[in-house]
């Protein structure tokens, strides 16, 4: 039977996310979706596909013993006040905020997350999602003495939360990369690109390695977490091989959306809903394995 979660927060990416465990997933099924706008077009949405919603907010969502995984997709200030009270409801929250409030996932160096027992977990940042797994590519191979990343999103798909929370998108993500990244020092940087089409999601990591490397391995080791990556998010793809200059090696990456919900160029917010949703995933897997279910 389908774990019952909820979604907070009825914005793009929460519509997003509703869309896809709604089409997608066996393991979940979405009992509220809610928000605080009445007049939100997510909502409507939900409503015409029949999900139960509400405009209480947290409120409601803490008041159904029933809903067992929370996804927050609302912003970084609000999930810090969201934290606590759920975890006081005994519910696994997946934090899809830069609040950086849980241990950082990236289900790409995990897919199972079996280094994960904390009650609220953190999905870093959609820099996070598409570059991290590219610097532990290259780490488990060679020691990386820095890493620095470059997010490109088009201006098109960075809604108010994201224009909001850039200082903690590029704190989170510098933060992520060196935590599951295991580079040495990190630096993150994102570019809204106002071009007109937009872009498609555009990520770039340079990685500066403590000895010389095996270029071949290395090689190998970004390719085959790439495929791991599509394994959850099909539109994942090397833009380029990856180049190297003496102990310096550069590696860029472009996600193409779905199209699930969000146009395909917002491959920003796809990678985001699609880490969470297998993530999600991973964590109601963990609860049928216990007799009775429970959260993580």
């Amino acid at each position: 039977m389908a774990v019952r979660v909820a979604i907070l927060g009825t914005g793009n990416i929460g519509t997003d996310l509703l869309v896809k465990i709604q089409r997608k997933s066996k393991l979940l099924t979405v009992g509220l979706f809610a928000g605080v706008d009445p007049a939100s077009e997510g909502i409507a949405r939900a409503r015409a596909m029949g999900v139960p919603t509400s405009t209480r907010g947290i409120e409601a969502v803490l008041a159904d013993p029933s809903l067992m995984i929370v996804f927050d997709a609302t912003s970084a200030s609000a999930h810090q006040k969201h934290a606590p009270l759920l975890k006081e409801a005994g519910k696994t929250a997946v934090d899809l905020t830069p609040a950086a409030v849980g241990p950082y996932v990236v289900p790409a160096v995990d897919l199972e997350l079996t280094g994960i027992g904390e009650p609220n977990i953190n999905m870093v940042t959609c820099g996070g999602q598409a570059t991290i797994p590219m610097v532990f590519a290259v780490s488990r191979v060679a020691p990386v003495a820095y890493a620095e990343t470059v997010t490109t999103i088009p201006s098109r798909s960075a809604g108010p939360g994201t224009r909001a929370n850039i200082d903690e998108f590029t704190a989170t993500t510098a933060r992520g990369v060196r935590i599951i990244g295991r580079a040495k020092e990190a630096k993150a940087v994102i570019i809204l690109n106002p071009a007109d089409p937009p872009i498609l999601n555009r990520h770039t990591v340079y990685t500066e390695l403590a000895e010389d490397p095996d270029r071949e391995a290395v090689t190998a080791s970004v390719t085959a977490m790439v495929d791991t990556v599509r394994r959850y998010v099909p539109g994942y793809r090397l833009k380029y091989p990856p180049v190297f200059d003496e102990r310096r090696v550069t590696i860029m990456v472009e996600v193409e959306g779905a199209g699930d919900f969000l146009p395909k160029y917002a491959g920003n917010l796809d990678i985001m809903t699609c880490a969470a949703l297998a993530a999600g995933e991973a964590i109601a897997r963990k609860m049928e394995e216990r007799e009775g279910g429970g959260r993580l």
